[in-house]
């Protein structure tokens, strides 16, 4: 029976290391066969994404949603340590440990490997088996320690460069953004368009980096509840699928490089998550969300757009690019996509020489409809 406690502890110990080293120190993309860290994430979001679409209010689903980011990384911090603990004390019991002054029990050398792991042991095992595990427990819990105290820093700091663009692009894109407002939202000239995409480029490759080597960065909610990581990138390749359909020859070479970098993130973030993904349910782009798209435009697009040019099938034909990942992100976040013409556009209250019209309360998980709460 004590083998079996063994070769059960020797397991659980080498899957907590291998998903802690592949979560806190592996900053890539991994498929391992036992990946916890994956598991954890999947079953404990299923029901708390399912009891947030029971909820009416808008802000209070997305008050809700946003607890579950940072309650879920403690969480697993804790399992972490509980999968430790419990691992050597399957080892230390296997190993038939001779406590100085306890009885050697399972429940004993639990309570011995606890205190091991957070250095408060009172006793020394009497056996070398015993002695050499100790040493290695505690060693490993120093380790723990120091590895998530410099982790913590580097999550937090890449969530906030990553909601830092995305409250710029509000000014701009509006709030919710839409491929409509960010391209009528000035008179652009190429030097300033193509500026603002080179930025644009570079968030997409940050956003890239940070979710790809930090996985759990995707359940962090946005500060603003019409915000989103996934509506601010759907929104920057809507308005760059629009450039490349209609753009002057000058700001293409640039909207493309945009164009390719955005798209780029998209897929692989997808794929952090999924392998298999079904062609989009719903079409965002209707014949009469076109419609409102070229009438938006014509006077407020600048000289970078040429609005004769602009053709609804080349733009289809960029969307099935990255539509299939953005819906599917979006169904399994409960984040809802932005939409390419908005009925209205709002001008931002913010801005000088703007009015500040009453807004409309949206919620990212509430279909951009009026907050009902």
């Amino acid at each position: 029976m004590r083998i079996f406690a063994a070769i059960a502890g020797c397991i659980l110990l080498l899957v907590v290391l291998i998903d802690g080293f592949d979560t806190i120190i592996l900053t890539r993309r991994t498929r391992y066969m036992l990946q916890f860290g994956r598991i954890f994430y999947r079953v404990t979001w299923a029901p708390v994404s399912a009891l947030a679409r029971k909820v009416q209010s808008g802000r209070t689903r997305e008050n809700f949603l946003g607890i579950y980011g940072p309650l879920s990384l403690i969480a697993l911090l804790t399992l972490w340590i509980a999968g430790l603990i419990l691992s050597f004390g399957l080892l230390q019991w296997g190993s038939h440990m001779q406590p100085e002054h306890a009885q050697p029990t399972f429940a004993n050398e639990l309570y011995f490997s606890a205190t091991t792991l957070f250095t408060l042991s009172s006793g020394d095992p009497v056996n070398w088996a015993s002695k050499c595990l100790t040493a290695l427990e505690g060693g490993l819990g120093l380790s723990m320690l120091g590895l998530v105290i410099g982790y913590l820093p580097v999550f937090y700091q890449s969530f906030s460069r990553r909601e830092l663009a995305i409250l710029l692009l509000s000014t701009q894109a509006g709030s919710p953004p839409s491929a409509a407002a960010f391209l009528a939202s000035e008179d652009w000239k190429s030097y300033r368009l193509e500026r603002v995409l080179m930025h644009w480029e570079k968030w997409s490759a940050e956003l890239l980096e940070n979710q790809i080597s930090y996985p759990m960065l995707a359940y962090f909610r946005s500060q603003h509840q019409s915000e989103s990581w996934l509506t601010t990138l759907v929104a920057i390749l809507d308005s760059v699928s629009v450039i490349l359909s209609c753009g002057t020859e000058e700001i293409r070479p640039q909207a493309e490089l945009t164009f390719a970098m955005s798209c780029h993130a998209m897929v692989d973030i997808a794929r952090v998550f999924w392998d298999d993904f079904p062609q989009p349910r719903n079409d965002r782009l209707s014949s009469d969300t076109f419609g409102r798209l070229q009438k938006t435009l014509p006077d407020r697009a600048g000289a970078c757009l040429k609005m004769s040019e602009l053709s609804e099938e080349d733009v289809r034909d960029l969307r099935r690019l990255y539509e299939p990942y953005a819906e599917k992100l979006a169904q399994y976040f409960l984040m809802t996509l932005p939409e390419w013409a908005p009925v209205s556009i709002e001008p931002n209250k913010w801005r000088p020489g703007k009015k500040s019209p009453h807004r409309r309360s949206f919620s990212v998980s509430d279909p951009f409809k009026t907050d009902r709460g």
